[in-house]
């Protein structure tokens, strides 16, 4: 109990707008076309806010994010023009590139074949996705993406990523390793090192997809990419155990009694102490005077108090963390044989 509790994150308020934790990339506001940039400056066109979602216009090129991140949990909707023109990879197409390295693709497969790793929601070139949850085109689908990047030190591949992928609440990518990126009619070498973090990418394709409600939330590091969140190392683990010994006996000075007791005795499991041990001994002879001058009439209702100290302490001389045999074990005892405690019913 005493171990960080998890930061408390507001959830949107209704279902895919963004938690209070998240970094809004596009919110449907003119002033959030400033988040982003062209990729290239070569174009004949931009990237513009129609209706509250970001289109692109003929020869716009891709666009990206001025923000550049790494692993994260990343929300996008989108939606394929109507009314419906084309077939194939022809119809709706689009995509989102993770980093500018790899591609989840968007596509209007309602009702439209095409190859399987080309699909809406497969890793391009990768993977195909598990089912077609696609809406009609026009509807708004959510993409709800996991990512972790590939991370490769030393031409060795420590972690080779992975992303899963859930659109309009159906998983479709379930932890599908990134295989280096992948592309078109070709995986990438597996070895292609990814960086720390890089922006997010939309694809124009030639066909006016629009997008709107974009977001992400960092995830924590995860140990191969020397994240410490959820793991501590030997020397902060010590010195987070003298942290939480200490703030227990400062709370215990504020108590009496069994609850003073019980914080002390609590403080040796993270910290062997003298001092502390010294105050168990005279908080404890003091305890056990008021327990066994309760009357015979009245001593059942201190019997959980008792058992709480009593069962502190057998564990605490079980772990090594308190000598055995001192005035409180054996006290304590005493007054729960003599009650029956001990026994089994």
């Amino acid at each position: 109990m005493n171990r960080p509790q998890p930061p408390r994150v507001e959830p949107g308020k209704t279902p895919g707008a963004p938690p209070s934790d998240a970094i809004v990339l596009f919110d449907g506001t003119q002033a959030a076309l400033s988040n982003w940039e062209p990729v290239s400056e070569k174009r004949k066109g931009d990237w513009v806010v129609k209706d509250g979602a970001l289109q692109c216009t003929p020869g716009a090129g891709y666009i990206q994010t001025k923000e550049k991140f790494g692993d994260c949990q990343l929300h996008i909707e989108w939606a394929a023009p109507t009314p419906v023109h084309g077939d194939g990879q022809g119809r709706g197409n689009s995509g989102i590139f993770l980093m500018g390295m790899t591609e989840v693709q968007v596509l209007d497969n309602y009702d439209n074949p095409t190859y399987a790793d080309g699909f809406a929601g497969s890793v391009y070139g990768v993977m195909p996705p598990m089912a077609n949850p696609l809406r009609k085109p026009g509807e708004w689908q959510s993409y709800d993406i996991i990512f972790r990047r590939p991370i490769i030190k030393d031409g060795k591949v420590i972690d080779p990523g992975a992303q899963t992928v859930i659109i309009n609440g159906v998983v479709v990518q379930d932890n599908t390793p990134i295989e280096g990126g992948g592309g078109h009619k070709s995986r990438s070498n597996p070895l292609r090192p990814f960086p720390e973090t890089g922006p997010l990418q939309l694809q124009d394709h030639g066909n006016p997809v629009r997008f709107r409600n974009i977001w992400y939330r960092n995830l924590r590091k995860r140990p191969a990419d020397g994240g410490t969140d959820g793991q501590l190392s030997p020397e902060a683990t010590t010195a987070k155990r003298l942290e939480i010994a200490g703030q227990l006996v400062k709370n215990a000075a504020t108590k009496s009694g069994k609850d003073q007791l019980l914080l002390l005795l609590e403080s040796l499991t993270y910290q062997p102490d003298a001092t502390v041990t010294s105050l168990i001994d005279e908080v404890g002879t003091s305890w056990l005077s008021e327990i066994n001058a309760t009357p015979a009439a009245k001593i059942q209702s201190r019997k959980g108090e008792v058992m709480q100290v009593n069962n502190a302490v057998q564990y605490l001389v079980k772990h090594k963390c308190m000598a055995p045999g001192t005035s409180l074990q054996t006290g304590v005892s005493a007054i729960v044989k003599a009650n029956g405690w001990d026994k089994k019913k």
